[in-house]
This record gives C-alpha cells, sequence and structure tokens, in this order.
C-alpha cells in the first residue's frame, strides 16, 4: 500500500495555479512598510496597506504562497477546534470574545474582498463542524457551543453530521466558508503590484537594523529602508530578545486529496479528539477531491513520516469508497503556549517592529486578523483586538507547564541527536534516507531514483540540533525549532538561514 507514496508529494494548490515570476530585490529601495514572507499574513497585509495610500515592499524567500499558505486546508472559520472555552478560561472573558470578534470579522472580510474583486477562488459557504466519536468529549463540545454563543457565535449542539459516521455529538458553527487559497491571493498580489506596490521573490531576509527607519538586509547584499517592517515569515526569524524559540513550537500534519465514489455532503468537519481527522469538499473543475487532513506530530520526530500518509488512506476508506489520491502533501505550524497567536511588536520595545506567527492551524482567518490588526495599528495606533493576541502578554495558567515540557523536548533532541550510534555503512535503497558515519562524520545520506548517494551535514545551521530524516517528503527535519531542509541542503523553510554542507557521491 505504501508503494502510492514513493513519488514526491504534491499540493492541490500548487499544482493548480500557474508558478509565479515575480523578480528579485536587485536594488536598494525604500518604501514606507517592508513585509517579510509572502504567505496569507504578507500578500493580505500588503493589499490591505496598498489601499490605504501606503508604499509596500514584500519579499519572500522563495516564490510566494509556496509554503505554509499553499499546503492548507483552506478553511475559512472562526471554529477552531475548542479553543473559546480554553481562552475563556486561562484569560478571561473579554479577551475570548476579542478572538471571537476578531475571527468572524475575519471570515465577513475574506468574502467582502472576494465579492468586490470579483475573485475566482472556488469560494463557497460551509457550516463548520467538530464532532467526536466519544464519551468524554460530549461535555466539553457542549460548553464551547454555550461559550461560543455567549460571544456572538452562531453555535449550535447536534447529535448527528451529515456524513457517513457514527457520532457521540457535535457543534456546528453556520455561515463558514471554503476556497482556493492561491487563486485568491495570487489575485491580491496583482492588486497589489496594481497599486504601486512591490513583490520581490527568491529574496531571502537575513538580518534587521533597528533605527530610525529600520534596514531590511537581504542575502543578495541589498537593502530595504522602511518605517515600519512586518516579520510574516511564519517564524519570526529575527527574535530582537523576543525569545520566541522558547515560544513557539513546530508541527507537521498530512492531507490525500482524494476520489471517491460517493457524493461529498456539504460542510467541513475536524474531530475534537485525537488522532486529528479533518474532511472537506473541493472541485477541479466538474471533478469533486475530498479532503481528508490529520496526523499531527512534532516536527522531526515520531514514526517513520510516510506511515502518515497510509492512516489517512485508512481512515478514508473506512468511510468512503476511495477510487484515486491524485495529490498529496503536509504542512507545518507553529502553536503558541497558550494555543493563541502572537500578533503584533515583536517586543514591548519594538514599536517598529511587527510580528505574526504561531497559528495553531487556523492561519486563513488568523492571518486575515493580523493583516487587519497590523493595518489598525499602522492607521490609528491600536486595533480592537490587539491585546489578546500581544505577543508580550503573560498568560501564567496556560503558559508555564507548556513552555517547561517544550523546552526540555528541545533540550533533550539537542543533546540525544547528537549521541545516537549510527551505522558506518551506507546500505540504502532508492528513495531512502539515514543517519550516517563516515570517518567518524555524521551525515544525512540520501540515494535518490537514480541511484545517487546525496549526503549533507545534519546539524542544523539554526541552532545546532541534529536533524532527522523525513521520509514522506525527502528531506531533512530540525526536531527543535522546525528548520526543514531538501537532501541536497537547500532551505524548504526557516528559521534557518544557511544551507547545509553538501556533497554527492560522485564528488567524495
Amino acid at each position: 500500500m505504501l508503494d502510492q507514496f514513493i513519488e514526491l508529494p504534491k499540493s492541490y494548490w500548487i499544482a493548480s495555479t500557474s508558478e509565479t515570476s515575480y523578480p528579485s530585490l536587485t536594488d536598494d529601495i525604500n518604501v514606507d512598510i517592508a513585509i517579510i514572507g509572502g504567505g496569507m499574513v504578507g500578500i493580505t497585509s500588503a493589499y490591505l496597506l496598498t489601499q490605504k495610500g501606503f508604499k509596500v515592499a514584500v519579499i519572500e524567500a522563495d516564490r510566494i504562497i509556496q509554503g505554509t499558505t499553499g499546503h492548507t486546508t483552506a478553511k475559512i472559520t472562526s471554529q477552531h477546534s475548542l479553543i473559546y472555552g480554553r481562552i475563556q478560561k486561562q484569560m478571561g472573558q473579554d479577551k475570548a470574545k476579542q478572538y471571537a470578534q476578531a475571527n468572524e470579522t475575519a471570515v465577513r472580510e475574506v468574502t467582502r474582498i472576494i465579492k468586490e474583486l470579483k475573485i475566482d477562488c472556488d469560494f463557497s459557504n460551509q457550516n463548520a463542524y467538530v464532532y467526536t466519536q466519544q464519551e468524554e468529549y460530549i461535555a466539553k463540545i457542549k460548553n464551547e457551543v454555550k461559550t461560543a454563543s455567549n460571544l456572538g457565535i452562531k453555535a449550535a449542539f447536534l447529535s448527528e453530521i451529515p456524513l457517513p459516521i457514527k457520532i457521540k455529538g457535535a457543534m456546528c458553527f453556520e455561515n463558514q466558508a471554503q476556497f482556493h487559497p492561491r487563486k485568491y491571493l495570487l489575485a491580491l498580489a496583482q492588486e497589489v503590484i496594481g497599486s504601486g506596490g512591490y513583490i520581490f521573490e527568491n529574496t531571502r531576509a537575513m538580518d534587521i537594523i533597528q533605527d530610525k527607519p529600520c534596514t531590511v538586509i537581504t542575502d543578495l547584499g541589498k537593502k530595504i529602508v522602511a518605517s515600519k517592517i512586518i516579520i510574516a515569515s511564519h517564524y519570526p526569524f529575527y527574535e530582537a530578545h523576543g525569545l520566541y524559540f522558547s515560544r513557539i513550537y513546530p508541527e507537521r500534519s498530512y492531507i490525500l486529496a482524494t476520489k471517491i465514489s460517493e457524493k461529498f455532503p456539504s460542510g467541513m468537519y475536524i474531530t475534537a479528539e485525537t488522532p486529528t481527522r479533518s474532511l472537506r469538499a473541493q472541485y477541479n473543475g466538474d471533478e469533486e477531491l475530498v479532503l481528508v487532513g490529520g496526523e499531527h506530530h512534532k516536527t522531526g520526530q515520531g514514526e517513520d513520516m510516510i506511515n502518515h500518509y497510509q492512516k489517512l488512506r485508512d481512515f478514508a476508506e473506512q468511510v468512503f469508497t476511495v477510487e484515486d489520491i491524485p495529490y498529496r502533501w503536509s504542512t507545518q505550524d507553529y502553536t503558541t503556549m497558550d494555543e493563541v497567536p502572537y500578533i503584533g511588536n515583536l517586543t514591548s520595545d519594538t514599536p517598529d517592529l511587527l510580528v505574526a506567527t504561531g497559528f495553531y492551524k487556523w492561519g486563513m482567518t488568523n492571518s486575515t486578523v493580523a493583516a487587519m490588526i497590523f493595518r489598525d495599528i499602522l492607521m490609528h495606533g491600536k486595533s480592537p483586538w490587539e491585546d489578546v493576541y500581544n505577543p508580550s502578554r503573560v498568560t501564567p495558567s496556560a503558559s508555564a507547564k507548556n513552555f517547561v515540557v517544550e523546552n526540555l523536548d528541545v533540550a533533550k533532541h539537542l543533546i540525544t541527536g547528537k549521541i545516537l550510534p549510527v551505522p558506518d555503512q551506507i546500505e540504502l535503497q532508492p528513495g531512502e534516507g539515514q543517519i550516517i558515519s563516515i570517518d567518524g562524520e555524521r551525515l544525512g545520506a540520501y540515494r535518490d531514483i537514480h541511484g545517487k548517494l546525496h549526503l549533507v551535514d545534519t546539524t542544523c545551521t539554526h541552532m545546532g540540533c541534529e536533524l532527522q530524516w523525513n521520509s514522506a517528503e525527502k528531506s531533512w527535519d530540525c526536531p527543535c525549532h522546525g528548520s526543514r531542509f531538501t537532501f541536497e541542503g537547500e532551505i524548504i523553510t526557516g528559521p534557518a538561514l544557511h544551507k547545509l554542507p553538501y556533497t554527492n557521491k560522485e564528488e567524495t
């Protein structure tokens, strides 16, 4: 069964849209706002700010909208599993209401923009469901319905859902939505350019000089001088003593785009319990695809990664008649210690640096929230939702235990990865990778489908953790802070800023 997963993963969102070709930054420029990162946060922020007359430049280390945004389930919903009960308990009703209002507004804002610009992006309104097959979650779901309703969200408890699954109970948020994220954001990118903004691809930010104005230093040695800087790079590559490496942690999750014999019912679905299972339909012309997601785990940790795809297929086959799996992909998300994103000033003493990170797998609405918060702060100096998202907030009841657990986990992998024994011989089949020892040096080895052996230094260039092989994506992943590299050592995602030393067998 695993043979079907030998080929490299391919995201439907990326495969069904044209590749972008924005230029690299080749000259120093001056703008009002520099935005680092060309995903949902960066492009939406650029659009909203250019509409208000700001001169904006977006830089992206790779191609825009190909990172986490290009590997999402693309649900536009204020329903983020069972989050409202947790926020109210940990942070109080006022902040829970801010979070609810922010995300409900984000759903309406995305809807407004699509209608106003007439963007063809497979948009449709859908109900969003959280369901459980376990007795212990019934009371939690009922409490979430009550909490959300008191916060102004239209929520209901159900004993059945449209899916052919027997459940113990479910929660429904009405009038949520889904879309094709790249079709949406590619249209916004064109609006940014049309409004006088800049987008530069293959331009990696390497450093920031805090001054009046600030300066972004790129890998090509060029500079962007700006009054304000938005760090929308998923993980804040520049921390300014914000200690983000100790306050957010990375997880990976997986998606199959399946063809089934049955007609998928309307709605978007996710389980309350783990292992998480997420379901929604997506039309590719007249062809219906069913997106089956879940299987989250810490980046660089856990079992053979390709097994996660197989488990999703097993689940899909229990519910539907699966005919084909034309696309599959995985994604990486960062989570904060209290599971609420950090959106606002990078630190309390960096008024010119803004950041958005830690979306806890709910990036479509929270990215839009971030763009609206940035717009309001830059225009008016404040936002009605800034308190709940404040990156400098302290939530002891929620954060203390998670802070200790997550950082002990990082310390464990930082140490044990360097002392685990590794084999001296290279016995790899095509498509296989592992850590080996050559002349006492630890190296990551991968044999491609043509038989060529690719060798990299397995020490992460971010903070020195030992990388682990990801069999599902054919990549080297950091179990500490989530950096990922190709088998040739190129950076897939940060926080690492430097690629791995690389060679291949023919060169050794």
